[in-house]
């Protein structure tokens, strides 16, 4: 996977499932058992009717089944994950946090946001797979929690997961099931803290009057899209470097081609996240624009498409080129893109950006 983590919510831009649907990963659909009960592999269950030990009212919600106390329903929102606006203002939908730390008896368990890397084993990081093994419920959108080795999911008490677009409700669940005094590790490709859950999981346990301390909150870092893809194209990333994603779904895409102008014309390297989805062309299109406007038609550009995945695939261009590969299948919502600024060149199939030794050192 080369988008981190998610930007979860744009992780497949093309998807039609509603926002905060809950879907069961593996196991029992019947929804009787606690969340909090810990339970054999064969019979875990991602859609507990439960409430972990919460005494919230829960009818409001219709979308979800396992809400562990949250009351947010997705489908009071009539939109479907991925629509782009441009608009600054935008319609919030009715994803609320329902209960809150009062709802809960007993000591909480510990919440660990967990970075599963690029996207296989391999890239993982041992930190991380220890605090999977450590985790009694593991939560995730479905693509990511895919993503985890059998031999980890498999320890598991629980796993619960969410097609796209469910990052509210998936994070509530996951803090929900802490209050309830279980270990949990809710996880994302590439590194919590990149287009990620890690700040979305302090500001619900905000809302719900709970602490960082309290739950013993730790982020696990994890191999971001920028660094995993970088290493496959060369070494284009070793002087001063920005990162900016092109989906508008959280971000007005004003504010997205202000952020653009400003870091093509003051020469940084540029890794763009969330390129392109059948949505969201025109994104794109106006990034390519930009870009331009400030860098040589000659400018290398790298393109990784779905990194360290099966179907990965690694291209080298050229900035004038890119636009038209707007319509190809490298491009799209696995893709991570890096523009090489001024003195970025190619040198045997690698993309190089020189730090500057060749200033100080003659070699």
């Amino acid at each position: 996977m080369s988008t981190d983590t998610n930007a979860d919510a744009d992780a497949n831009d093309e998807s039609t499932s509603e926002c905060g649907a809950s879907t069961a990963k593996t196991g029992s659909e019947s929804g009787g058992s606690k969340c909090g009960a810990s339970k054999p592999t064969e019979e875990r269950s991602a859609s507990s009717g439960s409430k972990c030990g919460a005494s919230t009212d829960d009818s409001s919600s219709s979308s979800s089944e396992s809400k562990c106390g949250a009351s947010s329903s997705s489908s009071s929102s009539g939109s479907k994950c991925g629509a782009s606006s441009s608009s600054s203002k935008r319609e919030k939908t009715k994803e609320k946090v329902g209960s809150t730390v009062d709802d809960f008896e007993g000591e909480p368990g510990k919440l660990t946001a967990v970075g599963l890397g690029p996207g296989h084993p391999e890239g993982m990081t041992e930190r991380a797979k220890t605090a999977l093994l450590e985790a009694e419920h593991i939560v995730g959108y479905t693509t990511y929690i895919e993503l985890i080795p059998d031999e980890i999911t498999e320890q598991a008490d629980e796993l619960y997961d969410t097609p796209m677009c469910g990052e509210v409700s998936r994070t509530e669940e996951a803090i929900d099931r802490t209050l309830a005094g279980n270990d949990v590790a809710i996880v994302g490709s590439g590194d919590p803290n990149v287009y990620a859950l890690a700040g979305l999981a302090l500001e619900i346990l905000e809302s719900k009057g709970a602490t960082a301390s309290m739950v013993g909150f730790e982020v696990v870092p994890g191999v971001p899209a920028a660094q995993s893809c970088a290493a496959r194209l060369g070494a284009p990333l070793v002087n001063d470097t920005v990162s900016i994603s092109l989906s508008d779904h959280l971000v007005p895409m004003p504010e997205i081609e202000s952020r653009l102008h400003a870091a093509a014309k003051e020469n940084f390297t540029i890794t763009i996240y969330n390129p392109w989805s059948r949505k969201r062309r025109d994104n794109f299109q106006k990034a390519c624009e930009i870009l331009t406007t400030h860098r040589d038609p000659d400018t290398p550009v790298g393109i990784v498409h779905a990194a360290g995945r099966e179907d990965e695939k690694v291209m080298i261009t050229e900035l004038s080129e890119l636009e038209d590969l707007g319509e190809s299948e490298i491009i799209d919502m696995t893709t991570t893109i890096v523009v090489g600024n001024e003195e970025t060149y190619v040198w045997d199939d690698r993309m190089v950006t020189p730090r500057g030794y060749e200033t100080k050192y003659d070699y």
